[in-house]
């Protein structure tokens, strides 16, 4: 009784195969009984040959039914079948079968491209033949998995989990094994900045190698060795070059390394970007690809964005410096960040933002390299224009926190605040709402400096003439807008409360019915009586 009746494995009844596969899916004792019958019987060869057969006389209804009973098997789950299905001798005639889905106008390309992928592996430098094997097993394996994987609102909780622990626990094997290697590491990372390395060689072996990071960054008790290791064997050097390279999914698996980095060892490539900014005077520089790959993709489907952000803050943050330089030492990064660096994260802010910036009829977004600087003109208020400029913004805004007094000498040097209230006039309304952000953190700082910077270059013209053209509007805006001067008036900054008074009272006359403006008219009244009643 442990074994199931199994159908002669011959054309004609191909359609009864399908429905039996089919008809054990909700059944775990089924679908065990199922698998050692075709396990025992050596079914999955006979299936296989009469695929070719299919193939061959081109029978598409037999082919079809192939998909489904080859799928079926697949979905039973079952570890004694996958040592069968992902073997050399079945693994091409398996993905042949997946090739035919009835719900396809033509046929897949499986083979193809699965033979494709075992050609790539082949760069990963290993001389012990059972990795190797493994390593294409696992390969498989996953390429099997995202073919047949349904959407995740088609299958239960724990779909596949054989399948899932097969691919995590042979992972798992082959990075121990590789990490016995002591030749691995120097072979892959010659292999990396070789120029002969072909472009899907190199990115099988980025990938592969960030795989291998993440691995070893989940194992706390080898953690600080591995990363000595790389320490020794010049790695940054080689990830900087990764992250510049013309090839989207290299530098996406680069960053990812880096993120890695800066999460478990911060102060080894803070200790890198000092030494290059000490030593260095190009542009290839790491803290510069991470900044131009901010504001210079011009993919916007790259979703790298918010990771590199996190990874520039972490570069540039003082306190975390603290843990491997003195202050003096972090006062001298800052003072080579702001000489060399911090133009080309301001390039897409200050390349353009005049006030003829919204005026030009031209919808493209240009970006000018030259002579190694990345210099972008931006020429349209789009979104992507205004994605980046947002971005920018925010990380300005973390320097405007954590290193006031560079940022101060930047912002009055560059002008930069009535450059950033250019953008107030932009459609995109998160991007004005990033705008008048930024001069809150400024006002927020209340620093005398900042004050008088903002009142003599009439700084509060664009943000009035905002609030006059949101008055009848709701909406997150208008809403900073008003806290901006509600902030103003509860702090009572009597240097700000007279500027606006003196100079926009009468423009925000209309708008008596809103109780800070009111408010700020009667705190620079009440300043005004008690400087009367002061004695000479």
């Amino acid at each position: 009784s442990r074994f199931m009746d199994l159908p002669t494995c011959e054309l004609p009844r191909l359609g009864e195969i399908a429905d039996l596969v089919t008809s054990v899916r909700l059944s775990r004792i089924h679908k065990g009984k199922l698998a050692l019958a075709l396990r025992n019987e050596g079914y999955i060869p006979k299936l296989l040959q009469l695929f070719r057969v299919c193939e061959r006389v081109k029978n598409t209804e037999g082919l079809h039914l192939l998909f489904d009973i080859v799928r079926g098997i697949l979905y039973l789950d079952k570890a004694i079948l996958f040592e069968v299905m992902f073997s050399d001798e079945c693994i091409l005639d398996v993905v042949g079968c997946l090739e035919y889905d009835p719900c396809l106008a033509q046929p897949g390309w499986h083979r193809e491209s699965l033979t494709k992928r075992t050609k790539l592996h082949e760069v990963i430098p290993t001389r012990n033949p059972e990795l190797r094997q493994k390593i294409h097993l696992v390969s498989r394996a996953q390429y099997i998995r995202a073919i047949i994987m349904p959407n995740p609102s088609d299958f239960e909780e724990g779909f596949l989990s054989t399948l899932n622990s097969f691919i995590s626990s042979s992972k798992e094997e082959i990075l121990r094994g590789l990490q016995q290697d002591e030749d691995f590491l120097p072979e892959i990372f010659a292999k990396l900045t070789n120029e002969a390395t072909a472009g899907e060689q190199r990115c099988e072996l980025v990938k592969f190698f960030k795989e291998f990071c993440a691995f070893f960054f989940t194992l706390p008790e080898k953690r600080d060795e591995f990363l000595q290791t790389l320490a020794k064997l010049g790695f940054l050097p080689i990830l900087e070059m990764l992250m510049g390279v013309d090839n989207r999914q290299v530098r996406s698996a680069a960053t990812d390394i880096l993120s890695y980095l800066v999460e478990f060892s911060p102060a080894m490539v803070q200790e890198f970007v000092m030494q290059e900014a000490r030593q260095s005077e190009n542009d290839t520089q790491l803290i510069i690809e991470v900044i131009k790959q901010i504001i210079c993709s011009p993919d916007p489907e790259f979703g790298g964005d918010n990771q590199l952000m996190e990874i520039l803050r972490a570069l540039i943050d003082p306190e975390k410096m603290l843990t491997m330089a003195s202050n003096l030492e972090i006062f001298e990064f800052l003072d080579i960040f702001y000489d060399h660096y911090i133009h080309v994260l301001t390039a897409p802010l200050l390349a353009d933002t005049s006030e003829e910036w919204y005026e030009i009829g031209n919808d493209n977004l240009n970006f000018f390299p030259f002579e190694g600087q990345y210099t972008l003109i931006y020429l349209v208020d789009n979104y992507q224009t205004a994605e980046i400029l947002a971005s920018v913004l925010e990380l300005l805004s973390f320097c405007l926190e954590r290193h006031k007094y560079h940022m101060k000498i930047y912002i009055m040097n560059k002008d930069l605040l009535r450059r950033t209230l250019v953008l107030m006039k932009s459609k995109h309304k998160f991007l004005a709402l990033c705008a008048v952000r930024f001069m809150r953190r400024i006002i927020g700082l209340k620093d005398e400096h900042y004050n008088r910077y903002i009142t003599l270059g009439n700084l509060f013209e664009p943000v009035v003439n905002a609030v006059l053209d949101n008055r009848n509007r709701c909406n997150l805006l208008n809403s900073a807008l008003l806290e901006l001067f509600e902030f103003i008036r509860m702090e009572d900054i009597q240097f700000l409360i007279a500027h606006i008074v003196e100079n926009f009272s009468d423009a925000l006359e209309s708008l008596k019915y809103i109780h800070t403006f009111q408010g700020l008219k009667t705190k620079y009244e009440q300043e005004k009586d008690r400087q009367k009643e002061k004695p000479n």
